[in-house]
């Protein structure tokens, strides 16, 4: 039976210990009382609430589905129950603001929260995901009136909130959405237009939903720089903030999905639809990227937890499951007819493959969450400066790396079942189809890519990358000597030839023009290693030196740290070959070979 237990002693690890979180945020204000007792309490009761809770609603979810409905869509069994008990335990209201009812605690602890929220349930979890987006949105943007009347209601989770963005024909391409925002005298404005693939258009969880919807104004000029944010709900607000009529949007379809069956993915109609401007007219993808960034972490977090599920589950299955005898038997097993599969190396391999990337990207998750909070609250303007930055550079590899793996280690724990992964009953081909949608939305991992090395590298002319190279190699310098020193000269290798053949990309960009473009997924990956390393370089050294009263634990980490350097690392040298090889033909005039290329043989 597939099952699922809260990491927590990893979280601790990574916050006190690597980390070291609570000294971290306790030089934050909002913050100074936040200590590693409390950090402690609030994962407990996530993991309680996730695990007891919203677990049993997972394969419930895959096998019902959301069913539209004249009164609206219904979600799965037990999905609303789940809600009521979420809003109940002031979740949503976690790393909110205490003047609109939130608990004004770090964005860390969320990170912590809703990783083991996507562990336990991935399209349950879709609903709550997009509340702190759309409180940061409108926090930042909106108009005091707007704010005093929805924020209260998002953070404590009595609304629910969507991002209405994508239309038939444009995709990720927003600037040619047609959605038309028309004034009214009284300050508000009509919405019509329609949007497909919003998740949560509508649900039975909560009785109002707050949509923020990318739309035109009469004089807006064309492209993205015409595009307005309005806030439209699903009921108008009357009086003290009872629920008025409905408003003019409805959902008319639901998408008949791959994965994430519990999640209703909507394509909604606004027909003159009651909204009201967000932030300044034709500025609404700046206001939008606020939510969008979020949703972007948020959807990095997923990957993370479907792979934390998955491996727990292939590895409790390696452990049970016999066949073959292993290549190097203990004396007691010399009689037996087969082996656990866990004592074959290939399948150490798989295993040993995900908890590197698991454990590396819960570091790295969470190390984003410090910034957040540092970005927020740090009482230094330089280092609000240089967590905002950090971040920004870190985000595109946090969504496309992480969603990345999260699939490919459901792939993997699949691989580990053999034929019983490839059957329903044991539960894991739920979670590769449910992981396969984060590698698509919020910006495919392509976009992520050239958003990386196009805007957040190239756009700078690489300061972002240096600053963060430079702690990096601060790292490597700290780290010398012991265990680690190996692979502390090796990140520096690593970082040395990085940040050479980027240069040799940034002063090719102009000639050939493609040449980004081609090569952003392998820069992507390339970075997304430099930051993995780091982080298990700071982690082995932790480990090696680690409490003798947990030595099974430290020594594991030490283990997987090791098998990180040797054996996931390597990945590097062959995006290095890729780029290098690309560069030099670039240098020598000889262009890429594309799909452009031989499209005539084919037409021929």
């Amino acid at each position: 039976m597939f099952s699922y237990q809260p990491p927590l002693r990893d979280m601790q690890f990574v916050l006190n210990d690597v980390l070291r979180a609570p000294r971290a945020l306790s030089e934050l204000p909002p913050f100074s009382e936040v200590d590693a007792d409390l950090i402690q309490q609030v994962a407990e009761e996530a993991g309680r609430f996730a695990k007891e809770v919203l677990f049993p609603t997972n394969s419930v979810g895959d096998a019902q589905g959301c069913r539209l409905t004249e009164q609206g869509v219904v979600t799965p069994d037990g999905f609303r129950d789940a809600y009521q008990q979420f809003v109940a335990g002031g979740w949503p209201a976690l790393a909110c603001d205490p003047a609109y009812g939130g608990q004004g605690l770090p964005h860390t602890l969320n990170v912590i929260l809703y990783e083991m929220l996507c562990s336990a349930n991935q399209a349950w979890t879709m609903f709550p995901g997009l509340l702190q987006g759309a409180y940061e949105c409108l926090h930042q943007h909106a108009s005091q009136e707007l704010k005093d009347r929805y924020l209260p209601r998002i953070v404590s989770g009595e609304w629910l909130a969507t991002m209405c963005l994508t239309e038939a024909h444009a995709g990720s391409d927003l600037g040619l959405l047609r959605t038309r925002a028309v004034p009214q005298e009284d300050g508000s404005v009509r919405i019509t237009g329609n949007k497909i693939f919003i998740s949560g258009g509508d649900s039975d969880l909560t009785e109002n939903i707050v949509h923020l919807v990318l739309a035109r104004l009469p004089d807006a000029p064309p492209g993205s720089k015409g595009i307005s944010l309005f806030l439209v709900p699903k009921f108008l607000p009357e009086g003290s903030n009872e629920l008025g009529k409905k408003n003019n949007v409805l959902c008319v379809g639901l998408e008949h999905k791959m994965g994430i069956h519990g999640s209703p993915t909507c394509s909604m109609d606004f027909d003159e639809a009651t909204g009201w401007l967000v932030g300044e007219p034709h500025k609404g993808l700046a206001a939008m990227f606020v939510m969008m960034n979020s949703a972007r972490l948020h959807v990095g977090i997923q990957g993370l937890g479907i792979a934390e599920a998955a491996y727990q589950n292939a590895l409790a299955y390696a452990q049970e499951r016999l066949q073959m005898r292993a290549a190097v038997r203990p004396a007691n097993r010399k009689n037996e007819p087969a082996d656990p599969i866990i004592m074959h190396p290939p399948v150490q391999r798989l295993l040993m493959t995900q908890r590197a990337y698991v454990e590396g990207s819960r570091m790295m998750a969470l190390y984003c969450g410090l910034l957040l909070d540092q970005a927020a609250h740090h009482p230094d303007s330089v280092r609000r400066t240089q967590a905002e930055e950090r971040l920004a550079l870190l985000t595109p590899v946090v969504k496309a790396l992480m969603t990345d793996q999260g699939f490919e280690g459901a792939s993997m724990a699949l691989q580990v079942f053999g034929g019983h992964g490839y059957v329903r009953e044991t539960g894991i081909e739920q979670y590769l189809r449910d992981s396969r949608i984060a590698m698509i939305y919020e910006g495919t991992n392509e976009i992520q890519a050239v958003d990386l090395l196009l805007r957040k590298i190239l756009g700078d002319g690489g300061a972002r990358l240096q600053d963060f190279f430079d702690e990096i190699k601060h790292t490597t310098i700290e780290k010398a000597g012991g265990e680690m020193e190996t692979y502390a000269q090796r990140l520096n290798r690593l970082l040395a030839d990085t940040g050479q053949v980027l240069t040799h990309i940034g002063q090719l960009a102009n000639s050939d023009p493609s040449l980004p473009f081609m090569l952003a997924p392998d820069v992507l990956r390339l970075l997304g290693h430099c930051a993995l390393a780091w982080l298990w370089l700071q982690a082995g050294a932790v480990a090696v030196a680690g409490d003798s009263g947990d030595l099974r634990f430290y020594q594991a980490k030490v283990h997987t740290a090791r098998y990180y350097f040797e054996f996931v690392l390597p990945e590097a040298d062959q995006r290095l070959s890729i780029l290098r090889s690309a560069v030099q033909n670039s240098k020598e005039g000889r262009s890429l070979p594309l799909l452009s290329d031989v499209m005539e043989d084919y037409a021929s």
